[in-house]
Formats: structure tokens, C-alpha cells, sequence
């Protein structure tokens, strides 16, 4: 059992490791920003706080940039708790360049991440954006952002509500989001998630998922990183999440 499950593991990662060379291919020419796909972990009753944390948005995109085995390295041990003997062996290195590996790729994350808010406070944030972009009120979204905080979204170059480049700080992004409330909102149905760790959205409009929503929380409990996917081929997985789409009740 020991030799399947080390062969499985080995062939999943050179795999994976494979596609993300190819995927890094791809997104040289990709248009707009990036964002991974939001995948549903509510079924998991093995995710754990440490890799809930690993999981999050804003840690995989920090992971996008790494090489494909420095990646595969840190998720190995902090998504699944691999010792570095084990890492070393799915990677055929020696095991300190498996420990200086997952060590870079900390670094890199720790350098980028802030200290998030706990799930409640997080599952607030996002009720009370969702609440205020609705309304377009300026005034209140402006309140709930960091200053430094950045808008994201995902479209692929083929949604055309997706903003092609991030938009920065409290005052713009609160502009950009409150220009489109009164059009983007109508007629929708917000359904809850739990994808990548963190509460989120679905928002559909006519039975089929338009957008994914997720934001991250700076430890002085505003929103300091909005995540929008539009990108239709990203949105399949967590839109069977939601058997029967319409609005659910906030948490």
C-alpha cells in the first residue's frame, strides 16, 4: 500500500508539475489579470486551519509565481504535511534542497500576505461589501476598504465587466465599484460558498453563474483584496456548488 501510495503521489506531482510549466506557457498571453479557479472546500473535513491558509486566493496567486517546483515543494508540505524526505524523493532532489525549496516558498508568500482576519470576521467583510456594492454607497464602500486595497478580476479577455488591468486604492475601487451597481446587481441571485478556505460567492443571473467573489481581510479588519472570476471556463466547478441557484441568506 505504501509503494502505491508513493507512486501515485510522485506521478500526481511530476504531473502537475508538468501542466503548470504549460499553464505558465499560457498565461504569458493571457489577457487581463489572473486569478486561479475557486474550488469548493466545504466537503473537506480534513482541511484544517494550516491548510485552509495554504489554500487561500491570495496565497495561490503568490504560488503562480514560484517555479513549478517550488510549488509543488510547499504544497506537498503544508497542504498535505509530506516530511522533506518524502518531498525529496517526489522531486528526485536531495532533501536540503527540498527544505531550501519550501523555504523560498514561504518566504516569497510571507512577503505578500498580510495577517487575515479570522472566517467570521472575513464572512462579515464580504455580507457587508456585498451589502454596500448593491447599493452603490460610496461612502460605506469606501469605509470597508484598506487603503492600499486592490481590485482583481479574472475575465479572460471575454467578459467584458472584467476589468483588464487591477485597480488600486480606497477611493478608486470604491468609485469602480459603486459605477456599476446599478446595472451589474440587477436581477441576480447570491448564493454562498466556501471555495479555497474562505467564505465567498456565486452570483448567477437566470440560472447560470456569471462571477465568483472572494475578498481577503487585513488584520485591521477591512478589505484589502478583492478577487472577481468572470472567466466562464473557471466558474464551472464551483457553480455545481450551487444546486439550485438564488439568494441565500447572508452568514
Amino acid at each position: 500500500m505504501r509503494d502505491v501510495e508513493a507512486f501515485l503521489v510522485t506521478m500526481t506531482s511530476r504531473q502537475a508539475i508538468n501542466a503548470t510549466q504549460t499553464a505558465r506557457v499560457r498565461r504569458e498571453t493571457y489577457i487581463g489579470p489572473w486569478l486561479p479557479e475557486p474550488v469548493d472546500t466545504s466537503a473537506d473535513p480534513c482541511l484544517g486551519a494550516e491548510r485552509a491558509a495554504a489554500l487561500e486566493t491570495a496565497v495561490l496567486v503568490v504560488l503562480e509565481k514560484m517555479t513549478p517546483t517550488e510549488r509543488a515543494a510547499f504544497v506537498l508540505r503544508e497542504a498535505f504535511d509530506y516530511p522533506y524526505g518524502r518531498i525529496a524523493e517526489v522531486l528526485e532532489i536531495k532533501e536540503p534542497a527540498a527544505r531550501k525549496l519550501v523555504s523560498r516558498a514561504r518566504q516569497a508568500i510571507e512577503s505578500d500576505r498580510r495577517v487575515s482576519v479570522d472566517i467570521v470576521h472575513q464572512r462579515r467583510l464580504l455580507a457587508a461589501f456585498l451589502n454596500a456594492a448593491r447599493a452603490g454607497e460610496f461612502d460605506e464602500l469606501e469605509a470597508l476598504f484598506a487603503s492600499d486595497v486592490a481590485s482583481y478580476s479574472d475575465g479572460g479577455g471575454v467578459v467584458r465587466n472584467a476589468s483588464r488591468i487591477p485597480v488600486f486604492g480606497r477611493t478608486r475601487v470604491a468609485k469602480y465599484v459603486a459605477a456599476f451597481a446599478s446595472h451589474f446587481w440587477t436581477g441576480v441571485a447570491i448564493d454562498w460558498v466556501d471555495a479555497n478556505g474562505r467564505a465567498s460567492v456565486v452570483i448567477s443571473r437566470d440560472g447560470a453563474s456569471i462571477a465568483w467573489l472572494g475578498v481577503s481581510a487585513a488584520d485591521d479588519e477591512t478589505i484589502d483584496r478583492l478577487y472577481w472570476v468572470f472567466n466562464p471556463a473557471k466558474l464551472g466547478r464551483i457553480a455545481h456548488v450551487v444546486a439550485v441557484p438564488g439568494e441565500s441568506a447572508a452568514p
